[in-house]
């Protein structure tokens, strides 16, 4: 008769294999510290200098480029209020994130991203861009960016 595996033994190689070949990255794990970290402290940070914070400390060419669209969103939708979320430089409306920064170096990737949530208003038809790469701020990018924004909070009809 062919000799039967130790149950226990099995449960525990299976464990060690899945927690080492799956799980967040050290960049996931430091933003959901941060996520927790902005709830438990919502009440008492001024949304502002925590995106300026933010932003400040970022690397060149992202900060910049974010020092910029800060600027750009203000300007389009004043109504956003500024604040962080997983770390990164966002703007809500009554308490909800409508658009948000997510610089380069955040996940080690090759280009920043301006993301919006789903409580945008960017509808169109069945499918619709939800992100958008950024590699440079030319001034039809910029416009094209006011023009986003205005509408993430524009009025559902």
């Amino acid at each position: 008769m062919p000799e039967q595996d130790n149950p226990q033994e099995s449960a525990r190689s299976g464990r060690a294999r899945s927690a080492s070949s799956k799980g967040f990255s050290a960049e996931e794990r430091a933003a959901m510290r941060e996520r927790a970290r902005e709830v438990s402290s919502s009440n008492k940070t001024d949304g502002e200098a925590a995106v300026l914070e933010k932003i400040a400390e970022m690397p060149e060419p992202d900060r910049s480029m974010a020092e910029r669209l800060h600027t750009l969103i203000k300007e389009a939708a004043p109504e956003l209020s500024p604040r962080t979320w997983y770390g990164m430089p966002a703007y809500a409306k009554d308490g909800k994130v409508v658009c948000f920064f997510q610089n380069s170096q955040k996940f080690k990737s090759r280009y920043s991203t301006l993301g919006f949530s789903d409580v945008a208003n960017l509808d169109e038809g069945d499918m619709w861009p939800t992100s958008f790469a950024l590699q440079e701020l030319t001034p039809e990018v910029e416009e094209r960016i006011r023009e986003l924004v205005r509408k993430a909070v524009s009025v559902r009809t």
